[in-house]
């Protein structure tokens, strides 16, 4: 941190009053003159003004941003000598405190103000002089006092305002950079100055690329002091040529200033075995020497040091002698040591001599830290030259056999008043044990007394150190323990002063210390109580300690602030403070003493005169640990040949290594175990060159990586190899030949890029660079060589710049390796420079050939350099035979790869083949590559192919073999031939002849194509396609090498067996005799014991487990786990929640249902069945029966009574239900039971149970029903369907085109019997259409259909028709309908009259006959006809002459029917009040003397006038019911068997007021089938209209049984009505049966009843019943 206070406030000999304004310093002068007692008002009234009051720096035209000065508290004496520091002590205020305040604008803002005010009033108390005045000259002093203090006022305003504008600015050079051009390995500074508050961040860019001087140790120096910055680059070579830009930026804004390097090399032209720099004048078109100072030094460093090798505690001297011509005494050059790139500064350790012509380097007392590459630079004033060699320090021998080497490298890090951490780096050399630790140790200043830090050894390179005295200085060393014992002690660190960072700051590191403290004080300031510190974070945290850092407050008032840290454990909130005695000053704290493995939370208070603030905002839990672990341990080591005593070691670097220090490297010979380590100081590059080794022996080598943890495992040891010197090997020429087929790539208006072919011997060593060379053609004459490029370039491709537009140029081209540059190709052919204009692209180039095969190869090449107008998208392959003509190329690719590789197959064997590339845009194909050198398409002999293998570890990996290999053969491994330099992906590794590629983590990532090409060969390589599929496969195998499993036959299962047991088993395909199996439950193993039973049988694999029952205990996971050999596998079985429930209640089951079956039992339990007649039969199966076994049937509760007889043979008792209906439904059970126990089975027939019962039910009618068939009425049209049986549940749907049908008076359907019928009365053409009848049966259901349309509908509409017609004649012809009997006996004197029912439309005529002969009314014989209904015949006094047959004729249009009764008269008995009934011996009724005798019989309709002949019958009484209206007698008449069945009648219109459901017949006749209405199957619908019952066809016959006789006749009596009318039933009424006792009656044969239909047919009618009235 900044420990400046602002500038205008030190003792700075730039201080003075010129920083104030005129305009001030005026007003000062003014008020100085007028009156001291206004000074002192003034002084005391503006303290507490805080605005600064130095206005206008502008207008004075003195910036004060040019004179800030470094802030210092050095003590000073009058000669200017520094005597001590100069603390400054703040009682109760800490507003000038630096490095505390919030920004340095704030800092600046406060101090000034506060400057200004002090020196504003001070002069004015100091000259203070009382006087008196005048009254008048008081008011003008006041006046002009309010005046000054106004314009004061305003005058700090207006500043408050602009003063930040006034006093910060943007940085601004005041002096820029300027471009330099040096030579080669010279050294440039550039420099700048740069004003700006506050003061600017400045950064240098390279290429707008920052520079870091860290990555470049001893590259680059950056330098700031007083606002001049400067940037030294070391030893420039060609690439430090740049664009340089220096940035410096601050709250205000940026500013950026440029400059270029340009770094030129020697060209030696008169000798260039002694290069001297040269410039090339192009004013005389020659090169002439660069002179400086009139003079042009030479310098050679000749006699120069070799490797050394030294131990420590010796000394060591390194010299080089040194000529410089012309050697002048006037110019001495400049000599600088470097060790690895760091300057030395001569010290104790090191010492420095210059004799003038000779330079010593001396290392007094040789420790580890002075291993490594010393340079000796040699700098005069046009060039430099160095010399550079590696200096070897081992160790000095232990004063402990055993011992290890001494740490090295002791720094001291975070250093504070009370605690210091000390790092170190581990030795290379353990002593042959591991080390187990290092001891601290501590001296202060002054003393030789050593004292040890830490008790026990600590394994982490970093140890804090406490206990310090706050102002003393010390230094410290490290010693390495290991159990043989202690090592050396470490050299000794640079001495550290214990104090508070921030103090360390303000002191400067310019002033030695002393140890006098001064004392200053500073008047005090009213304090504030801080605010929170900011952004609190741990930056470090081991084992051992904790260090934290954060900001300071935004809000700490004028003073200085210190800080308190606490700490709690984490998940508590109790604090405890660590510094409870002293406040820390710095914002940076380490804490000890903190329990390892706990985590902690800390925070911080802020503190000061005023009070402690607020804690800051906790930090996240950190538990206490060592956060750094060991790096692991490096790569492959790859060892080189480089000279006859040295080796070139490469590794791949340890991954993810952290904070990583270096690497040590070992040696052994080969076959002696003894490790040596090849360096003492860790190196961090992962190249070494190990020195010092034996001409001739082989030698391995293996690497270490270290960090502060500690030192990784060594690295797999390298392969062996000879020390001998590298290049050349018995090789006669060990540079490569010359390269040849230059050609142009592309050409622009300076510069030309070439392209060439590698050359066909390249030498003893791979090729690591070409040079090109060019040179100018001037009228076909060539000019001299010019080099293009310094540095090698690595492609077989470079661009040549600096050409000369439209000028000719030659090219040659020379590759080198480490033997050194080969000879020059012959020139080029003559290319003009001038730049390209064509559309298409350039030729590709670098065309190589791989895989050489009998019938293919792949060639590879790279994109043209020229990419004409648009970029290249795609690539042509040429093709022809070595020996064919030009016009023989032919093209390989129709279509065009925008790859840069092709496979080319259907080559031709032993046939040589040469190949081109052409590329392609938009614009068109461009010109073609060079031709390749011919390839004969042939199989090598010992050619081997990529062979892809997965090891037992199931790790995949690619290995190709070659047998030709050579010492300097590489296996160079290519994806998609991109050249794999560092795979992330794949592990290479190559032991002799064979390279593997190694899958880290085979993934869909790693698709592609891998090669592999061997170098320094006959072109060996192979290739192999990693396709989706083979990858599947490749990981399916992996998986399975990986991880053997036993196969399995079948997962672990669990199954029930007899009495409740369980049974868990798996059976495994094939398992050897050695296989072992675990059982485990819930992670637990288990045994055979009381409760598991285990069998294992190997023959089969089957392996099981039994368990009698399942408690709760049992639940969770069995796992059978199976291992023979390296195979393993497992199965599981979880059995929690429902899961195991069910299985624990199905053993229970299991174990009470064979309990239950020792007795009889259910095999099948209640169940039921439909059978096609539609009953229902419950049944079940039953076992273990004897012959006292009981079964017994129950509904409800109450036993139901079997008719049938018990029979056990089958083992099946039923119970069947006909005519099933809702007072079935029910809960029946079955109770089993003998002197072995009992057995129920229960089946619920109710609510659903009973529903389910019905849709079968209803399933069984809804098949059985036929399909729908039309027929025609009187009415109208009916269809109809018969089922097997009609249950009134049955719910039946009429559908008419698809939609169901509303039911109106129109349209009504029914049920006759198991007859459904539809009704349509009246039909029209809107009745035609589908119809379909569908049963519900409480699933799919089941629809009828029948079309009534077309024909159909004709011919039903006719018939409808005929029958209507008929019907109404039928209805409206004459009819007497009853009440004249047979045969009447009366009495001679006594009155008779007869009446009877006559019917008609219209009303029928009414004839009576006696005799055949027609009869008129008079006073004997009264005839009347009333109403046109009742006819009544009447004789007022019957004679004997009135005896005769009777007839009554009735007739209108629609036919003629008549009525006799025979009158015989007896003699007069006389009267005595009694009337008797006599029957003769034909069984007529004789009439006593009081009432005649009727004899009853049969009134037959005809249509003809001609009488029927009567038949006597005996009546039987019959109780007439009470009626209004006048009852017929009714006649019932079967049908003859020869007759057809006739159409049945339609059912009664009903009335408004009735519903379908509760009509009531008044007069059913006793063939008058009972309708139940769908919706109400307790209601009747009767049928009034004559007895037509029908009856089916055969056919429909064989489906629907008829009624039995017994079952007609009991419905024809039920049915039956017979009744008198009015005035009958008044001449009944004295006739009483249980007055007059028996009344014989007479029964008539049945007759035939003539009508125009014919009646169906009956096998059995009982005889008609007849009523007869008597008057």
């Amino acid at each position: 941190m900044s420990g400046s206070i602002p500038f205008y406030q030190k003792h700075h000999r730039h201080y003075d009053r010129g920083y104030r304004s005129r305009e001030t310093e005026s007003a000062i002068s003014q008020y100085q003159q007028n009156s001291s007692s206004y000074s002192s008002q003034s002084s005391k009234s503006t303290k507490g003004i805080r605005a600064a009051t130095y206005t206008s720096l502008e207008e004075g035209g003195i910036s004060p941003l040019p004179k800030r000065a470094k802030p210092t508290y050095l003590a000073m004496d009058k000669e200017n000598q520094i005597i001590g520091y100069v603390v400054p002590i703040f009682r109760g205020s800490r507003e000038f405190e630096s490095g505390l305040s919030d920004t340095e604008e704030a800092r600046a803002k406060e101090s000034a103000g506060y400057l200004a005010r002090r020196d504003l009033f001070t002069s004015g108390v100091e000259s203070e002089r009382i006087e008196h005045k005048s009254r008048r000259t008081v008011m003008r002093e006041s006046a002009e006092r309010i005046s000054l203090s106004k314009r004061i006022h305003e005058n700090e305003e207006y500043h408050k305002r602009l003063n930040e504008d006034s006093l910060m600015h943007t940085p601004e050079f005041v002096t820029k950079p300027r471009s330099h051009t040096v030579w080669e390995k010279q050294c440039v500074r550039l420099h700048c100055t740069i004003s700006g508050w506050p003061e600017p961040r400045v950064v240098w860019y390279k290429n707008n690329v920052s520079i870091d001087p860290m990555s470049k140790p001893g590259k680059y120096k950056l330098e700031s002091s007083y606002n001049v910055h400067s940037l030294e680059i070391n030893r420039c070579d060609f690439d430090d040529t740049a664009q340089y830009r220096v940035s410096a930026m601050n709250s205000k804004g940026e500013n950026s200033a440029f400059a270029s390097v340009v770094v030129k090399r020697f060209k030696g032209e008169f000798d260039e075995s002694l290069p001297s720099p040269r410039l090339q004048s192009r004013k005389f078109g020659f090169e002439a020497p660069c002179l400086e100072y009139g003079v042009t030094f030479e310098t050679h460093i000749v006699e120069k040091f070799g490797v050394s090798f030294g131990r420590e505690g010796e000394t060591l001297s390194l010299g080089c002698s040194v000529i410089i011509y012309p050697s002048l005494q006037r110019f001495q050059p400049e000599i600088e040591w470097y060790r690895d790139d760091k300057l030395l500064v001569p010290s104790k350790w090191v010492q420095t001599h210059w004799s003038g012509d000779r330079a010593t380097l001396t290392l007094t007392h040789l420790n580890k830290e002075d291993e490594g590459l010393y340079t000796l630079r040699v700098i005069t004033k046009s060039s430099f030259e160095t010399h550079s060699a590696y200096v070897f320090v081992r160790d000095a021998d232990a004063e402990v056999a055993g011992a290890p080497g001494a740490p090295l490298d002791v720094r001291c890090q975070d250093a504070n008043k009370d605690y210091v951490i000390v790092t170190w780096k581990q030795p290379a050399v353990d002593g042959g044990s591991a080390i187990l630790g290092y001891f601290v140790d501590r001296c202060e200043v002054g003393t030789t007394h050593w004292a040890q830090c830490n008790d026990t050894p600590v394994k982490f390179a970093r140890f804090p150190v406490t206990g310090l005295v706050e102002g003393r200085s010390y230094v410290f060393r490290v010693r390495a323990v290991n159990k043989a014992g202690m090592s050396h002690p470490s050299r000794v660190s640079e001495p550290v002063a214990a104090m508070d960072p921030a103090d360390r700051t303000r002191k400067g590191a310019s002033a030695p210390w002393t140890g006098q403290i001064i004392v200053t004080e500073e008047e005090p300031v009213e304090g504030v109580v801080p605010g929170r510190p900011r952004d609190l974070t741990v930056i470090e945290a081991t084992k051992n300690y904790v260090v934290l850092s954060w900001k300071p407050p935004g809000d700490k008032g004028h003073e200085g602030v210190m800080y308190y840290v606490e700490k709690c454990v984490s998940g508590t909130d109790s604090w405890q403070r660590v510094n409870t005695e002293i406040p820390v000053k710095s914002p940076r704290f380490a804490l000890f003493d903190l329990a390892e493995g706990k985590s902690y939370c800390f925070r911080v208070r802020c503190c000061n005169s005023a009070g402690v603030g607020e804690p800051s905002d906790p930090t996240e839990a950190t538990t206490v640990g060592d956060k750094l672990d060991i790096p692991s341990a490096p790569g492959r080591v790859v060892p080189t040949r480089n000279t006859d005593t040295s080796v070139v070691v490469s590794w791949e670097g340890s991954r993810d290594a952290k904070e990583l220090v270096g690497y040590y490297i070992e040696d052994s010979i080969v076959g002696s175990n003894s490790w040596e380590p090849c360096n003492n100081k860790p190196v961090k590059g992962t190249r070494f060159v190990c020195h010092g080794l034996t001409t001739g022996e082989s030698y391995i080598f293996r690497v270490r990586a270290v960090n502060a943890a500690g030192i990784s495992e060594f690295s797999q040891e390298s392969e062996a190899i000879e020390v001998k010197a590298a290049i050349g090997g018995g090789i006669l020429h060990a540079s490569p030949a010359p390269p040849y087929g230059i050609n142009v790539l592309e050409c622009v208006r300076d510069s030309m890029v070439l392209a060439w072919k590698q050359p066909t011997f390249i030498g003893g060593a791979d090729i690591t660079g070409y040079f090109v060379d060019y040179r100018e053609v001037i009228g076909g004459v060539p000019g001299k060589w010019h080099e293009a490029n310094i540095r090698s370039v690595s492609e077989r491709a470079y661009r040549v710049s600096e050409l000369k537009e439209n000028m000719l140029y030659q090219f040659q081209v020379r590759a080198a390796n480490m033997a050194g540059v080969g000879i020059p190709s012959l020139p080029s052919e003559t290319f003009k420079c001038e730049e390209w204009t064509i559309a298409v692209p350039g030729p590709p180039h670098d065309l190589q050939v791989q895989e050489v095969r009998k019938n293919s190869l792949v060639l590879l090449w790279k994109p043209p350099v020229y990419q004409g107008r648009d970029v290249v998208n795609g690539y042509y392959i040429d093709i022809k035979e070595a020996e064919a003509e030009f016009e023989m190329w032919r093209g390989v690719n129709e279509k065009a790869t925008n790859k840069t590789f092709m496979k080319i197959k259907d080559l031709k064997e032993g046939e040589s083949y040469v190949f081109r590339v052409r590329a392609q845009n938009k614009a068109g194909v461009g010109k073609a590559s060079e031709p390749t050198e011919p390839v004969e398409a042939v199989t090598k002999p010992g050619t081997a192919e990529i062979v892809v293998n997965v090891d037992d570890d199931g790790v995949i990996s690619l290995n190709f073999e070659c047998s030709n290999l050579n010492a300097d053969s590489k296996f160079v491994w290519s994806k998609n031939y991109v050249e794999m330099t560092e795979p992330e992906r794949m592990t290479l590794e190559t032991k002799g002849s064979k390279s593997k590629a190694i899958f880290n983590t085979p993934s869909e990532d790693d698709l592609g194509i891998y090669s592999c090409f061997v170098t320094h060969t006959d072109g060996a390589s192979a290739s192999y396609t990693l396709s989706e599929e083979a990858l599947k496969e490749l990981l399916k195998v992996s998986h399975d090498h990986k991880f053997p499993i036993i196969p399995l036959k079948t997962e672990l299962a669990v199954e029930l067996l007899e009495k409740g047991r369980v049974r868990f088993w798996l059976q495994a395909e094939k398992i050897s005799a050695n296989g072992k199996v675990e059982y485990v439950f819930n992670d637990n193993m288990i045994s055979q014991g009381e409760k598991y039973k285990m069998n294992f049988d190997k023959n089969t694999g089957i392996i099981e487990m039994f368990m009698e029952s399942l408690g709760k205990e049992d639940e969770g996971t069995f796992t059978f786990q199976l291992q023979d050999g390296k195979a393993t596998n497992q199965s599981s079985l979880v059995l929690i929640g429902d899961v195991f429930k069910q299985l624990q209640k199905e053993s229970e089951f299991q174990r009470k249902e064979w309990h239950r079956k020792q007795g009889p039992h259910f095999v099948e339990y209640l169940g039921y069945e439909v059978t096609p007649e539609c009953c229902v039969r419950l049944k079940c199966k039953v076992g273990n029966m004897k012959k006292d076994s009981v079964a017994l049937w129950y509904k409800d509760g109450r036993e139901v009574k079997v008719n049938e007889k018990l029979d056990f043979s089958e083992g099946v008792l039923t119970l069947e239900i006909t005519q099933i209906s809702k007072k079935d439904a029910g809960i029946y059970e079955v109770v089993l039971k003998d002197d072995r126990g009992k057995d129920t089975s229960t089946l619920n027939l109710t609510d659903q149970g009973f529903k389910e019962l019905m849709n079968q039910v209803f399933s069984v009618i809804a098949n059985s029903s036929t399909p729908l068939k039309i027929q025609s009425t009187e009415e109208g049209i009916r269809l109809y369907s018969f089922v097997s049986y009609y249950n009134d549940e049955l719910h039946v749907t009429w559908h008419h085109k698809d939609a169901a049908i509303a039911f109106t008076e129109r349209i009504k359907s029914g049920v006759v019997g198991e007859q459904l019928w539809l009704q349509i009365s009246e039909p029209t053409e809107k009745d035609k259409g589908k119809y379909a009848i569908e049963f519900f049966d409480g699933k799919g259901g089941l629809r009828r259909t029948v079309e009534l349309a077309g024909q159909a509908f004709d011919d039903a509409y006719a018939e409808f028709q005929r029958l209507k017609a008929a019907a109404i004649a039928e209805r409206n012809r004459a009819r007497v309908a009853g009440g004249l009997p047979d045969v009447v006996t009366i009495q001679e004197g006594k009155a008779l009259n007869l009446t009877c029912n006559i019917s008609g439309d219209p009303v029928p005529e009414v004839t009576w006959l006696k005799n055949e002969r027609e009869m008129v009314s008079d006073d004997h014989y009264i005839l009347k006809f009333e109403s046109g209904k009742f006819a009544s015949f009447t004789i007022t006094s019957v004679n004997t002459s009135d005896s005769g047959k009777y007839s009554i004729l009735v007739k209108n249009k629609y036919g003629t029917e008549s009525g006799d009764f025979t009158l015989k008269t007896i003699e007069n008995m006389g009267d005595f009040g009694v009337v008797s009934y006599l029957a003769d011996a034909d069984g007529n009724v004789n009439i006593g003397p009081a009432t005649p005798v009727p004899t009853c019989r049969s009134t037959k309709p005809s249509t003809k006038s001609t009488p029927t002949t009567p038949t006597t019958v005996t009546p039987t009484q019959t109780p007439t019911p009470a009626n209004p209206t006048p009852q017929n007698k009714t006649t019932v008449t079967p049908t003859p068997e020869n007759q057809t069945p006739s159409t049945p009648t339609p059912p009664t219109k009903i009335p408004d007021n009735q519903s379908p459901g509760s009509l009531t017949p008044q007069n059913q006749t006793s063939d008058t089938p009972i309708l139940q209405h769908p919706a109400n199957p307790t209601s009747s619908i009767s049928n009034t209209s004559t007895p037509q019952p029908f009856t089916p066809t055969p056919g429909e016959k064989s489906e629907n049984n008829s009624m039995d006789d017994k079952k007609i006749t009991a419905m024809l009596e039920d049915t039956v009505n017979v009744g008198l009318s009015a005035l009958e039933a008044e001449a009944v009424e004295p006739i009483n049966h249980t007055d007059h006792g028996d009344v014989p009656v007479s029964t008539p044969a049945p007759e035939t009843t003539s009508s125009s239909e014919p009646e169906p047919k009956r096998e059995e009618t009982p005889p008609a019943l007849e009523t007869a009235n008597e008057d």
